[in-house]
């Protein structure tokens, strides 16, 4: 079993590189992976579709956990997972800019783009790792691509430079930076399941948004959700209300508070821009939205 898992770790390795985006990492996961098999008592009738699955699976985990790591810190990891052959093709077809986006795709996305469209795996093989129908795993493959097809990321910076910015302002109380920050008819809405959770159904118009974040919001965090910039109340490790913004033309025109479990099964963490808060956030989590006013 031993030299066979050996046969398999190349591809592993470069499976794991190109969902995570970091070879260190990725080596890590194969490493977990073979001690899953080491330790499983059920026998294993296609060991490469096994550690395909188990590979992607922990890829999946790490994504959906991750705080993203600077890029230097990246540029500095040892280039020991990949022989030089290897490393010239995921090279060839993996660039800076492309990995930057990858970086900015929910996890379900990212994997189902990755393992189709750099790797050729059937929807129904991808299905299987998501746990998900072949239909469901062709629409997060699409929904990836056409992300993907969107402006460069340096065009969309300014969206997350005003939802940074925004979060900065609330917390630091500058009234007059949120007015500055709201468009005229800028609203708040929620989904059921954040009404639950205690957001306000509706809140109409600039002054009356603004006086609602005025000061508050301290221990939100920044995510992404869906591709986009956003915030993310915690609780014991778990988001459970996020702040969808919407941004056109440098100003904040809706926020969404959103705490549906599917949503929130996407969310991954980020770091902020320079532009906005401080790097060092309050880790501190509320229990609902009103302990943080």
């Amino acid at each position: 079993m031993v030299e066979e898992f050996e046969a398999e770790r190349p591809r592993l390795v470069a499976l794991a590189a190109r969902v995570l985006g970091d070879r260190a990492e990725a080596e890590d996961v194969v490493q977990q992976a073979w001690l899953r098999l080491d330790r499983t008592d059920t026998e294993v009738l296609d060991l490469p579709a096994w550690l395909t699955t188990v590979t992607t699976r922990l890829c999946l985990d790490r994504l959906r956990a991750r705080t993203p790591v600077p890029v230097a810190e990246v540029d500095d990891v040892p280039d020991t997972a990949l022989d030089p052959a290897e490393e010239v093709a995921l090279a060839d077809t993996v660039g800076v800019a492309l990995q930057v986006v990858l970086d900015r795709l929910p996890p379900r996305e990212r994997v189902a783009f990755v393992l189709h469209d750099s790797f050729g795996f059937e929807f129904t093989t991808i299905a299987a790792v998501l746990d998900t129908t072949p239909t469901a795993a062709r629409k997060l493959a699409s929904r990836a691509r056409a992300r993907i097809a969107q402006p460069a990321a340096e065009d969309r910076l300014a969206d997350w430079v005003v939802v940074d910015a925004f979060m900065a302002a609330a917390r630091g109380g500058d009234l007059a930076r949120l007015l500055e920050l709201l468009a005229p008819d800028a609203g708040v809405t929620a989904d059921a399941a954040a009404l639950q959770a205690g957001t306000p159904e509706r809140i109409d118009g600039r002054e009356a948004v603004a006086g609602f974040f005025d000061g508050s919001a301290h221990a939100a965090l920044p995510v992404l959700v869906e591709g986009r910039p956003g915030y993310a109340w915690y609780h014991r490790g778990e988001p459970t209300v996020v702040f969808d913004f919407t941004v056109a033309d440098g100003q904040v025109t809706g926020i969404v508070f959103r705490a549906e479990a599917a949503v929130l099964a996407e969310v991954a963490r980020r770091s902020v821009t320079p532009a906005g808060p401080p790097s060092s956030q309050d880790q501190s989590t509320p229990t609902t939205t009103e302990d943080h006013r």
